[in-house]
């Protein structure tokens, strides 16, 4: 027989990580013993278990001990991590420690490393004095890199659970559209105000229909604002804000009177040579021949902005990053300070993103289709709070709530 003990601490009655952690060790058919259970008294105070693992197969007995490390269990008698070089660039050791979102240690020398930038799907690299641990994408990693291999010696810690008066307990990833939408924009609206007060960065992640549903005048506040101070899209959202910039149309169509225009079909092509013409946004801006818009205000109030290309692409911008590899480096370093994402109206990039932040990071999610928020969280953005409803009343909503 095969055995080990395990301690799991937080709110694991509350939160249900306790029955998910038994529930997965009866359905893998080890048996288990709760050697000690104190529950915790007050709704702030934490509970604590122990349980005796025991199986006659030490196969079977290791893999639920991986499984139910990502609720958060740990050995009682824990070991260092055991580390193994990368002897290829580009390639991890076989069985590395694939990552979560979620707060991550590691144990080495006997200490508890935690590690920094915690992202999904990556692995852990340690530095050469063993004093420092970060994820990794398996892009980045190069030969002489120590990773962390098994689950040994790593620890996860689940997100505490959210207070009573929280925006995202409230909501709890959710999504409907019988939800009170007033309530929940006063609560976002007061989000922004805090992480502003404190210093911190939201990070608006935006799609082409910002534009297509006339709310490019509501986003431009927010930008003044200084309620964005970092801007992710695509090729899209810049390609029709600039057309609606220098045409007044949004895919050939005038947003002020909702007819197409004559020709209108190629104003999106006009408006990327005008740019390509100008070698970049921010020389079109400088050169006075983009004198409005989305992409107008970023430059003028220094909003860094990443573009990240697809194969669908007009053009594309000359700004847009078409190697994605890159583009997910670039994002990776723009996202350190963001406390808050706003991800409207945009599938593919919400999800990209999403997979790149840590569970910390708050995560709304607006749009018109339900499905949205449910393919981000279904990804592993379990933090992800969304709104079914169109853009344009949402952000004008916003900004009333933050009195722009």
């Amino acid at each position: 027989m095969y055995s080990e003990t395990v301690e799991i601490t937080g709110h694991i009655i509350d939160s249900l990580l306790l029955p998910k952690i038994l529930d997965d060790i009866v359905r893998h058919g080890i048996e288990f013993n709760i050697e000690r259970l104190d529950v915790g008294k007050k709704r702030e105070d934490p509970s604590c278990a122990r349980i005796r693992l025991t199986a006659k197969d030490a196969e079977a007995l290791e893999n639920v001990l991986k499984r139910i490390r990502q609720h958060g269990a740990t050995l009682v008698d824990e070991q260092d991590a055991a580390l193994e070089k990368v002897e290829k660039d580009g390639v991890f050791p076989d069985n590395f420690y694939s990552t979560t979102n979620q707060q991550t240690l590691v144990r080495l020398n006997g200490r508890w490393i935690e590690v920094e930038r915690p992202e999904m799907d990556c692995g852990v690299r340690v530095s050469a004095d063993s004093a420092h641990a970060a994820c990794v994408a398996i892009s980045e990693v190069r030969e002489g890199d120590p990773i962390v291999v098994g689950h040994r010696g790593v620890k996860v810690a689940p997100m505490p659970r959210p207070s009573k008066e929280d925006l995202f307990s409230f909501m709890s990833s959710a999504v409907s559209t019988e939800k009170p939408k007033g309530a929940v924009v006063k609560d976002i609206a007061r989000c922004f105000q805090e992480v502003r007060y404190r210093g911190q960065k939201i990070l608006v992640v935006g799609g082409p229909a910002i534009v297509h549903t006339g709310a490019v005048p509501h986003f431009i506040r927010l930008i003044e604002s200084n309620y964005v101070n970092i801007l992710f899209a695509g090729n899209a959202l810049a390609v029709h804000d600039i057309e609606y910039a220098l045409y007044g149309t949004s895919l050939g169509v005038y947003l002020d009177k909702g007819i197409p225009a004559e020709h209108g079909h190629e104003n999106h092509m006009r408006a990327i040579n005008t740019i390509r013409k100008y070698g970049g946004i921010r020389q079109a801006v400088e050169a006075g021949a983009l004198t409005r818009g989305i992409m107008c205000a970023c430059v003028k109030r220094g909003v860094p902005f990443l573009l990240a290309g697809s194969i669908r692409d007009d053009g594309p911008l000359p700004d847009v990053i078409t190697d994605v590899i890159r583009a997910q480096g670039e994002m990776r370093r723009m996202l350190q300070g963001v406390s808050v994402a706003l991800m409207v109206a945009t599938t593919l990039h919400s999800i990209a993103v999403g997979n790149l932040l840590p569970a910390a990071v708050r995560t709304i999610c607006i749009d018109i289709n339900p499905a949205v928020v449910t393919k981000l969280t279904d990804r592993g953005s379990f933090q992800a709070l969304g709104i079914v409803t169109d853009v344009e009343p949402f952000l004008r909503e916003l900004c009333g709530e933050l009195k722009l």
